[in-house]
């Protein structure tokens, strides 16, 4: 199993016989309800398409995670495993090939060689509506992936290989934190007792404008998360991911 992170939430995931794109942003501007007024960003330098993308992993269909730009870059007959919300946002692009999934469904893909990758949506943020975390199960290695911080609690434990989540908490005045990384992060070792935590959703080198980026505040640290993993789960590897960098995340 193979992890290579773009920023924000985008994420290329590799087993055996399959490359996974997990809500990716890899080129062009990014923005809420067309009002760039309010938040616009990009990245400083955009990303190639990766060549060989066998499934798409989208947990929502906001386009910090389902990014059309992005999206439209892709073949239309490349298969696509989202929550309900991101999956009408693949239809209406024209992809043909989509599965929505809500909380406590799973679906199994099968491409080659190599064994299958069963997906199984749990409960992830309201943003507004539910959106989805995905628990990942290959012969490769086992994955746990939510973007905003929110454990679903009918998950039972289970150890895992790895875990992405966020490290950090992100708010806003009067809504208060919608990122619970470090608040979630505890439980996230209890439950999975992971061997790596890699750190998501805050990273990646853009330029930002608008009203949001002046008003969110955040709470945590990467060194703060290190010292947790080295109090209560030393046996947790934390990786702060280099843009661009494939690791390999060998199955315990």
């Amino acid at each position: 199993m193979r992890a290579t992170y773009f920023g924000a939430n985008g994420w290329q995931l590799g087993f055996s016989n399959l490359n996974v794109l997990l809500d990716p942003w890899l080129a062009g501007p990014l923005s809420f309800g067309n009002s760039p007024w309010f938040f616009e960003s990009r990245f400083l330098q955009d990303w190639p398409i990766p060549p060989a993308v066998d499934l798409v992993l989208l947990t929502q269909g906001l386009p910090d995670h389902a990014h059309p730009p992005t999206l439209k870059k892709l073949e239309r007959s490349t298969p696509v495993v989202g929550s309900v919300a991101a999956a009408q946002v693949v239809r209406t692009l024209g992809f043909t090939q989509v599965t929505a999934l809500a909380p406590g469904q799973s679906h199994q893909h099968t491409s080659g060689a190599g064994g299958p990758l069963t997906i199984t949506a749990t409960a992830g943020a309201a943003v507004p509506g539910q959106e989805n975390g995905f628990l990942l199960q290959h012969p490769d290695g086992r994955l746990y992936a939510e973007p905003h911080g929110f454990l679903d609690p009918t998950l039972p434990p289970r150890k895992l290989d790895a875990v992405i989540t966020p490290v950090v908490d992100l708010g806003l005045p009067l809504v208060g934190a919608f990122v619970r990384g470090q608040t979630v992060l505890p439980r996230l070792l209890e439950r999975f007792q992971p061997r790596w935590v890699l750190a998501s959703t805050a990273g990646g080198e853009t330029q930002d404008s608008g009203l949001l980026p002046k008003l969110l505040w955040s709470r945590g640290t990467m060194a703060m998360a290190a010292a947790l993993l080295n109090s209560c789960s030393p046996q947790t590897q934390l990786l702060d991911p280099e843009p661009g960098r494939c690791y390999p995340l060998i199955p315990s």
